[in-house]
C-alpha cells in the first residue's frame, strides 16, 4: 500500500511513549504521492513515489 516504487521506503513501526512511560504501538507512513513521470523513451508512467524521491526526480529532470 504505502510503499515507494523507486526507493522501496515503506511503513516503519515503533512506540508512542507517554509521560508515564506507557508504550503503545504506532506506525509512521511515508509521504507517498501518485505521480506521472516521463521515461527515457518518451512514454509516461504512473508511479507511487515518496516526496524525497519526487524532489530528486524533479531536480534531475529539470537539469537536462
Amino acid at each position: 500500500m504505502a510503499k515507494c516504487e523507486i526507493c522501496g521506503k515503506g511503513p516503519q513501526f515503533g512506540h508512542n511513549v507517554s509521560h508515564s512511560k506507557v508504550r503503545t504501538k504506532r506506525r509512521w507512513l511515508p509521504n507517498i504521492h501518485q505521480v506521472t513521470i516521463t521515461l527515457e523513451n518518451g512514454k509516461q508512467k504512473q508511479v507511487r513515489m515518496c516526496t524525497s524521491c519526487l524532489r530528486t526526480y524533479s531536480k534531475v529532470s529539470n537539469r537536462a
